[in-house]
């Protein structure tokens, strides 16, 4: 089982910002049984506070899958755990 977070950090720069969010994860991850931080982590810098609609995280990548390929393969395998709010 594999977790993705999006977290957000007041840093002055990409580096703190990824120091900190590391920090946190292995946190996080130790308060939890059998949990390990894989060591990877991403920053995003946007401008200003989050508001409605706010994009806070962005990812492109490149493919030469078909939409319906690309989305079962990245994000809907089957195997997420969701839920509703």
């Amino acid at each position: 089982m594999y977790e993705e977070r999006v977290t957000i950090w007041k840093a002055q720069s990409m580096d703190e910002a990824i120091e900190r969010a590391e920090t946190e994860a292995i946190e996080y991850c130790s308060d939890l049984d059998e949990v390990e931080y894989v060591r990877y982590s991403e920053a995003y810098q946007f401008d200003g506070a989050p508001e409605d609609g706010a994009e806070v995280f962005s990812l492109m990548r490149e493919s030469n899958r078909t939409p319906e390929e690309y989305v079962r393969r990245f994000f809907a395998t089957g195997e997420e755990r969701t839920g509703s709010l």
